[in-house]
């Protein structure tokens, strides 16, 4: 009981003098303003709210969204070429690409691919 005793009061004294060396030599962190606000996409969030941003930027990424969603589209029709009916898939590719078009120029009458007007 004694020698347990001895063990447990010398683990506290070495935790205790680890935490004070820890303390002493640690280096003191002074507080930030950068530091300790919090940071979002680059805008400073105790600014004005209301930034101007260009929709120029706003239409080329959801065209690029759109893009990127027909190649998700059209990469799986390519793989079933040889697996379905011809005219089932010739019909669904030319529906495919007439949606298609139509959305191409339904940006174009509108201006959307103008990136100055």
């Amino acid at each position: 009981m004694n020698l347990t005793l001895m063990f447990m009061l010398t683990i506290i004294m070495l935790i205790t003098l680890i935490l004070l060396l820890i303390m002493m030599i640690s280096k003191k962190s002074i507080i930030d303003l950068q530091k300790s606000s919090p940071f979002e996409c680059g805008f400073n969030p105790t600014s004005s709210k209301r930034l101007p941003f260009s929709i120029h930027f706003f239409l080329i990424a959801v065209i690029f969204l759109i893009f990127d969603i027909e190649i998700i589209i059209i990469i799986p029709m390519i793989f079933t070429f040889k697996t379905v009916f011809i005219m089932y898939w010739i019909n669904t590719m030319i529906s495919l690409i007439m949606v298609l078009m139509l959305g191409l120029y339904h940006e174009w009458y509108n201006g959307m691919l103008k990136w100055t007007h």
